[in-house]
C-alpha cells in the first residue's frame, strides 16, 4: 500500500509562515493559526510541506485505504487560502451562506483574505467539522 505524502511532521509552523513573501498573506496566516488553535483546542502542526493542521484522526475507507489526516487545517496557497473541513452537506450550506466571500470545492473552501470572511462563522465551521469527524471516525 502506498504511503500518504501529506503526513504530520515536526517542521516549524512559524518558519513556514514567515517564508510567505506577501506581507498581508503572512499576517492572515498567523491570525488563522490563532483562530484554528482556539476553535480546535489543538496546536498547529505542519502536514507535508504546505498544510498547517490542527489535531488528527485516523480514517479507513471501505477500499482498505487508510491513513491519518488533520481534523481541520489550512494552506496559504499563492492565489487563495485553502481551508480544510469535513462538514455534512446541511451544515456546509448553512454556514457558507453567512461566511463571506469564498469559493468552495468538494473538500475545501477558498478565501483570498481573512477580512473577506466572518471569523465567528469560521470558528463555528472548525468546531462543527471536528465534531462531525469525531462522530464518523470514533471507534
Amino acid at each position: 500500500m502506498t504511503q500518504n505524502k501529506t503526513t504530520e511532521n515536526n517542521n516549524d509552523v512559524a518558519a513556514f509562515l514567515n517564508s510567505i513573501t506577501d506581507e498581508s498573506k503572512r499576517k492572515d496566516s498567523f491570525e488563522l493559526v490563532k483562530i484554528f488553535e482556539e476553535a480546535s483546542t489543538h496546536e498547529a502542526k505542519m502536514w507535508g510541506t504546505a498544510i498547517v493542521g490542527f489535531g488528527s484522526y485516523h480514517y479507513k475507507y471501505a477500499s482498505g485505504h487508510e491513513g491519518d489526516a488533520p481534523l481541520a487545517g489550512f494552506s496559504p496557497r499563492k492565489d487563495a487560502f485553502a481551508l480544510y473541513f469535513s462538514l455534512n452537506d446541511a451544515d456546509r450550506e448553512r454556514l457558507l451562506k453567512t461566511f463571506g466571500k469564498h469559493k468552495s470545492g468538494k473538500a475545501c473552501v477558498y478565501i483570498k483574505k481573512l477580512s473577506d470572511i466572518n471569523p465567528s462563522i469560521l470558528r463555528e465551521m472548525i468546531i462543527t467539522s471536528i465534531a462531525e469527524i469525531k462522530k464518523l471516525y470514533s471507534q
